[in-house]
């Protein structure tokens, strides 16, 4: 297979960063599909799909923490470009592998936890008894697929950021479409339901797993997966936690979050509005990943640059990931706006659930391009090397923000469900300012500063 490098030494920032972001955002859209797909089927299930929709729902948190154990270690990605662009290609496998190594460690005791008390942890996420068995036959056959899930969604950064910015599209595409093919054939054809969407996916990241793992250890990955590179070293573990832990908290506290929402909603609202928060964090995902596309396809191509010490390069950068990304985020919210029923009857019909679910959408998105201002700032941080920061950011929505809103705004007046939906535009507006005015007063500064010192 011939397999196409972008060289980030050459050519403007803006053409690398779009190089890379285009095949990122395909493969991120497709990776969306395994779960998104999965809803949309589940969800048409005849007589059961609104219940078992639910039940889908309440996996969320335990999928999103194992998404934070994996972009902890996925997330040091740029640790590899910093070292490419200061040519030490040795530091950078070393990296990689002990990345792998992080990525195994820790994907075998969350299946193992996860496989022994799913069930109390389910009712503490909110189930019921209606929609708890749905929950357990998705997360069980989900948990059994945790290794593969991890290896593929954590190792395909470290293709990424040795410029093979297709072939990690290509990872993303193999799972993507198995999914997309074995998903109606498991759950409808076969019967299986709920249990037959977990089947597929997990069969779907076998595949991405093995294509990464021949990839990264082949002829034409610049940086090689060797057993000598995963012998774990202190200093490069923490050096790879570090960075790695501002993505993981971000998946962590949704994770949080998402537990918050479902406890609330399940008191005032009940399994109804369950279903509704499945549905809008899906249209959410959807209309969020281009804009995760751009940021971590912004990643690499600044990474590299602060490591050549073109500051210059990296200011223009992030200026230009700042202006696309809140001018699609204002886009897709005014059509999420006037078009709120197109999006809701890709996941369900149910007419009852469309007459609560719309007014519920126009709350939850309102100044959606917002996002996009924290978006720019925790990449800037991410991809610089500023972990605390990042870490700083991401606590500041999810923690301070977002949780304690929900917790309190449906206890006033008679907001119930509604102060639910409220907190995500709030956290939006607060965060995105705070973040991206941050970066502004230190990083840009920084920048500026160094790129004077080193044209003396």
């Amino acid at each position: 297979m011939k397999v196409h490098q972008t060289d980030f030494s050459k050519g403007t920032v803006s053409r690398n960063i779009i190089s890379v972001a285009i095949p990122m955002t395909a493969a991120q859209v497709l990776n969306l599909l395994y779960n998104i797909v999965d809803r949309i089927y589940i969800g048409m299930i005849p007589g059961t799909g609104q219940t078992a929709l639910g039940g889908l729902g309440l996996c969320f948190p335990i999928i999103m923490l194992i998404t934070a154990f994996t972009n902890l270690f996925g997330g040091a990605s740029p640790l590899c470009g910093i070292a490419l662009g200061k040519k030490d290609e040795k530091e950078a496998s070393l990296v990689m592998g002990n990345a792998l190594s992080l990525l195994l460690i820790s994907g075998t005791l969350l299946m193992v936890v996860g496989l022994i008390f799913h069930k109390p942890i389910l009712y503490l996420f909110g189930a019921s008894d209606s929609t708890y068995p749905y929950a357990s036959q998705y997360i069980t056959i989900y948990l059994l697929g945790t290794l593969a899930v991890m290896t593929a969604l954590g190792m395909n950064p470290y293709i990424n950021s040795q410029g093979f910015a297709r072939v990690g599209m290509l990872t993303v595409v193999l799972g993507a479409c198995t999914n997309i093919i074995l998903d109606p054939v498991f759950i409808f054809l076969f019967h299986l339901g709920v249990r037959g969407a977990a089947i597929a996916t997990v069969i779907s990241q076998t595949f991405s797993a093995i294509w990464v793992l021949k990839f990264l250890t082949g002829k034409q990955a610049v940086l090689k997966l060797k057993l000598s590179t995963m012998k774990l070293s202190l200093p490069r573990v923490l050096s790879i936690s570090a960075l790695g832990f501002s993505s993981f908290i971000m998946s962590f506290t949704n994770s949080l979050v998402q537990v918050v929402c479902n406890k609330t909603l399940q008191q005032f609202g009940g399994d109804l509005y369950i279903s509704i928060m499945t549905i809008l964090n899906s249209v959410r995902a959807i209309a969020q990943t281009p804009v995760g596309g751009l940021s971590n396809g912004a990643s690499p191509v600044l990474s590299f640059n602060y490591g050549r010490k073109n500051y210059k390069a990296v200011k223009q950068g992030i200026w230009f990931t700042t202006a696309i990304g809140v001018t699609y985020t204002f886009l897709i919210w005014g059509i999420i706006f006037f078009f709120p029923e197109l999006f809701i009857r890709i996941f369900s019909r149910d007419s009852a659930l469309i007459a609560k679910a719309v007014p519920a959408i126009h709350i939850y998105f309102f100044g959606f391009f917002m996002m996009a201002l924290q978006f720019s700032g925790q990449c800037a941080f991410t991809s610089l090397g500023k972990a605390k920061n990042a870490i700083f950011f991401s606590i500041l929505r999810k923690v301070i923000i977002v949780i304690p809103l929900t917790l309190l705004l449906p206890q006033m007046g008679s907001l119930g469900v509604t102060g639910v939906f409220l907190a995500e535009p709030i956290s939006n507006v607060i965060g995105g300012i705070a973040c991206f005015g941050t970066m502004l007063f230190t990083v840009m500064r920084e920048l500026t500063r160094k790129e004077k010192e080193h044209a003396l």
